[in-house]
């Protein structure tokens, strides 16, 4: 046992833990969990804790149904929603073949050898994220309606914005619970919502953005309502990202500003890199039908392009000072998978890098309004999920970053979700009944 794991079985025992909750998530990025009582994490830390494999989707068959999880002992987590004494805490783990093996369907395991080969090459990579999503009140029985908690905009203050508590109790939660959000307010939408955190590591990073989401929805049911992280779950309403900023540091400093009004030529191969991949990783950025109503509307790209400030780019570069001087993909929505998500952005931008890629022009204009002219020139995102299964179907890049056994099951789920959707007909009737209470 390490020291970090005694470190932690103190901390079990010295403040009453009950309960441990072991999380992980499926292929599509939805997290699972299992309890175990506190006086079976030792054995837990030494041998792993066995599931059903099978019953999960993408992970196995009823041929192969023995996998084990192994819980990752600094992602120690108090629930501080749960009760207390008698504390709920929880691990993200680590999934494991039964002869001890890494299980190659783990996408957090494909994070960890992606970071692992961009240290290699001397950079780590910060991350943060900008979540947006909606609250929705609730009926009778706590079923969630189709009817917002408020009709507040932009930057909106109480008595218009109604969220104002609620996003302060999600605040302090993620803060207890090791998380640091930076700012909350009112978004555009009516009952919309963002709050942001600070930058991490990419692993960090992938692992809160779980949290965050697990986060919002219990503190929301908690008051009453409902959160939904949909792209687009209300049609004639904007949608909800999930923005990505991104930063390499070389020996501890940031590479992507050497001087005033200046990139390092190191940090513009890293942008390319990625613009030139991200639609042959929509699918992985953007992952079902719903995410394709968002899209090229309301402040989501259409094209792919980068400029400074501005906001209907696929890239921006924000106006940020020292290590906060990143770059920002806004095509990503919250339907991701983090882990498979970022393995890919940061292996895009490490391919630019070898490559030496030479960034493009900046598209300094409202690419919404610009003229077909302009436009038509303009390499475009998917605009459906079947067009971004396509692309990544035949990407050489794709396949060189997802393992065959992910990549396979992947497609076959997602092919599946587009003939449901073909055979359901209305689109927004089917986007309804298959993500609006699970995204």
């Amino acid at each position: 046992m390490t020291n970090t794991m005694k470190e932690v079985m103190n901390f079990i025992r010295e403040h009453d833990v009950k309960f441990v909750r072991l999380a992980f998530c499926d292929l599509q990025g939805r997290q699972k969990n299992i309890s175990i009582m506190p006086e079976e994490l030792e054995a837990a830390f030494e041998n792993g804790v066995s599931f059903d494999a099978s019953a999960i989707e993408g992970f196995g068959d009823i041929t192969h149904s023995d996998l084990l999880l192994f819980p990752d002992p600094v992602t120690l987590a108090v629930l501080p929603w749960r009760p207390a004494p008698g504390l709920v805490v929880r691990f993200f783990c680590d999934i494991k073949n039964p002869d001890g093996s890494a299980f190659a369907g783990d996408s957090r395991y494909l994070l960890k050898q992606v970071i692992a080969k961009c240290e290699e090459r001397g950079y780590i990579c910060k991350i943060g994220a900008e979540c947006e999503f909606y609250l929705f009140k609730t009926d009778e029985e706590g079923n969630p309606t189709h009817e917002t908690l408020d009709q507040g905009s932009y930057f909106d203050m109480a008595p218009i914005d109604k969220g104002e508590n609620i996003r302060r109790e999600i605040c302090l939660c993620l803060e207890e619970m090791g998380l640091k959000p930076e700012t909350s307010h009112h978004e555009r939408g009516p009952g919309q919502n963002e709050i942001n955190f600070k930058y991490a590591d990419a692993l960090t990073c992938a692992d809160h953005i779980i949290t965050f989401k697990w986060v919002v929805k219990s503190i929301a049911a908690r008051n009453g309502l409902f959160a939904s992280f949909m792209p687009k779950p209300l049609q004639r309403e904007v949608g909800s990202g999930l923005h990505i900023n991104l930063s390499l540091t070389q020996n501890g400093l940031n590479i992507f500003k050497n001087k005033e009004g200046e990139h390092s030529k190191t940090a513009e191969s890293f942008i390319q890199g990625v613009l030139d991949r991200t639609p042959e990783m929509t699918l992985f950025l953007n992952s079902i039908v719903n995410s394709y109503d968002r899209l090229g509307k309301d402040g989501a790209p259409k094209y792919v392009s980068w400029s400074h400030g501005n906001r209907s780019q696929l890239v921006r570069i924000p106006a940020a000072i020292k290590e906060r001087v990143r770059m920002e993909l806004r095509s990503p929505d919250s339907a991701i998978n983090p882990y498979l998500a970022l393995a890919l952005i940061i292996s895009a931008g490490l391919e630019g890098i070898a490559g030496e890629a030479r960034l493009v022009p900046p598209t300094d204009m409202d690419l919404y309004h610009a003229p077909r002219e302009i436009t038509g020139q303009m390499k475009a995102l998917p605009v459906s999920l079947q067009e971004a299964i396509d692309l990544a179907e035949c990407s050489n890049f794709v396949k060189t970053v997802i393992p065959e056994e992910i990549l396979s099951k992947y497609l076959a789920i997602k092919k599946a979700e587009e003939d449901r959707s073909l055979r359901a007909g209305n689109k927004e009737d089917f986007s309804k009944e298959n993500y609006f209470d699970f995204i």
